[in-house]
């Protein structure tokens, strides 16, 4: 049957930084109450930003979504928000910090992807993506991500703690599934959330979904339409993984960004951060730019069309913003993989260096050898930069994020 009250409105995610910034500051009255309010499933998701697809990938910063609010409130009052902004921020330093747990991950995953043994596994995850489970109110959770990229994070996680604990599926297919679909999917946040749930981030906390968890957060007409299977959340018992080792903090050295001395490079934009006009790179007087879309890991991954859509609209703005903030042409490329486009748009331009925001790690950072590598060849130099926001927090996330949190806070006091 197909859902008739939840969730209209089909909730609107920004993809142009104006957008964006349109959307915070009409945000700005409810981050005051957002602290009693965000835990709820609403249609439409208004309580919430649903600001974290244009986060993730930087068309606004962090920064301006933790100062937008303290224009109207004390920094105590939405305390909450911001630490919910900063989420994100710390995942994502986290696993810079032990890259392995990525790669770890992809390896499980191809496994479970190409083993003729876990055949069974794979359809009976097939289904439950499909909304085919025996528990409804997932499986219309299901078809709101697959029919919007996005589910409320309350929703995500009695998602996968339903996926894992009570379904008894693989994490990593889960975590799959939703860095497949989500607009926001973002591979720090994704896999270190799904092994939190799992139990493996925090030894010994899983997360379990609970029947009454769910009546209290969601509309009671939702449930009442979506009540079948609710009595397999009465009593949820944990499936405890077999312990692994903890995730070694290596450090990974950045090296010195080297400067840019030739007479022509271009700037490359992509799309994980899609604001450099307001970056280290802004000071450069480039020949061209050049915005390329991650083809390769929309094939690997299987994006569904309205994420390559919402991508390209990005990608779109982030070229014509820069463009005529630098002064030069600027051009998309999101037909073809990226090592291709750079090569064919430096050979056209006569380029010498490419200047470029480092991408986090996942997909694209894991590509940056082959592509250093191809560059190199032509005898065109791949300059990556970093924000100094980053540089600073990145070394903070060593234990939990509450004493990232504090640690943060000192920081930014300090001015970095």
């Amino acid at each position: 049957m197909k859902d008739e009250l939840f969730p209209p409105p089909i909730p609107v995610f920004a993809s142009t930084r104006k957008d964006a910034l349109d959307q915070l500051n009409a945000f700005i009255p409810a981050t005051g109450r957002y602290s009693s309010a965000r835990n709820y499933v609403l249609p439409g998701h208004t309580n919430i930003s649903r600001l974290s697809p244009a986060i993730r990938h930087r068309l606004i910063l962090e920064s301006e979504c933790a100062a937008a609010p303290l224009r109207r409130y004390a920094a105590s009052t939405v305390e909450k928000f911001t630490q919910e902004v900063y989420w994100r921020r710390y995942w994502k330093n986290w696993l810079s910090l032990r890259p392995k747990v990525w790669s770890d991950y992809l390896d499980q995953l191809a496994v479970l992807q190409n083993d003729p043994n876990a055949e069974a596994t794979r359809a009976r995850a097939a289904r439950c993506e499909a909304g085919e489970s025996p528990v409804a109110i997932m499986n219309h959770f299901a078809r709101e991500l697959v029919e919007t990229g996005y589910l409320h994070n309350h929703a995500r996680m009695w998602f996968a703690g339903w996926w894992i604990h009570i379904e008894r599926l693989p994490w990593q297919l889960g975590a799959d599934f939703f860095l497949r679909q989500l607009l926001d999917g973002d591979p720090a946040s994704n896999t270190l959330s799904w092994r939190w749930v799992a139990g493996l981030q925090t030894p010994g906390k899983t997360y379990l979904p609970r029947r009454s968890n769910l009546e209290k957060y969601l509309p009671p007409e939702v449930l009442a339409m979506h009540h079948v299977g609710l009595e397999l959340l009465e009593q949820p018992q944990a499936l405890i993984l077999s312990n692994e080792e903890r995730p070694t903090v290596t450090h990974p050295s950045l090296p010195p960004t080297p400067p840019l001395r030739k007479s022509r490079f271009g700037i490359w934009i992509h799309e994980e951060d899609l604001f450099i006009e307001q970056s280290p790179l802004a000071s450069l007087k480039p020949s061209a730019i050049l915005a390329t879309g991650d083809t390769a890991t929309w094939t690997r991954f299987r994006y569904p069309e309205y994420k390559i859509n919402w991508l390209r609209s990005a990608l779109a703005d982030a070229a014509k913003r820069a463009g005529s903030a630098f002064g030069v042409e600027s051009r998309v490329l999101a037909d073809s993989p990226v090592t291709d486009a750079l090569r064919l748009w430096a050979y056209e331009n006569q380029l010498q260096q490419i200047a470029a925001m480092r991408p986090e790690i996942g997909p694209l950072h894991d590509q940056l050898p082959a592509i250093q590598a191809t560059l190199a060849q032509a005898g065109i130099d791949l300059i990556l930069a970093d924000r100094s926001e980053d540089l600073a927090l990145r070394p903070l996330a060593t234990a939990g994020f509450f004493g990232f949190w504090e640690k943060m806070q000192k920081a930014l006091k300090e001015g970095l």
